[in-house]
């Protein structure tokens, strides 16, 4: 259902039906992990994919960021500059 490198890939899945009786497959809520790491100043134009790019050598894990500072909207993380962001060693 997912990629192996996304957040979601060893969660759990749960499978609910609508009053119309179609079938939805949903993950199961899961709690980030707690985070060691260093600090980064978010400047003009600093995107999650790119900080995790130049952090860990891929873009794709840009969610290892998202989830070491609890936003549930993953584009607020970078939306203000100045704001101090948690880089998580991996």
């Amino acid at each position: 259902m997912f990629t192996d490198k996304s957040r979601y890939a060893e969660i759990e899945t749960v499978e609910t039906r609508t009053n119309g009786g179609r079938a939805i497959t949903a993950i199961k809520l899961r709690r980030p992990p707690s985070v060691t790491g260093t600090h980064h100043t978010v400047v003009d134009n600093d995107r999650l994919d790119l900080l995790a790019q130049h952090c860990y050598g891929d873009g794709t894990r840009f969610w290892h960021i998202a989830d070491a500072n609890t936003t549930l909207e993953a584009n607020e993380i970078t939306a203000v500059t100045g704001t101090t962001l948690n880089l998580p060693e991996t």
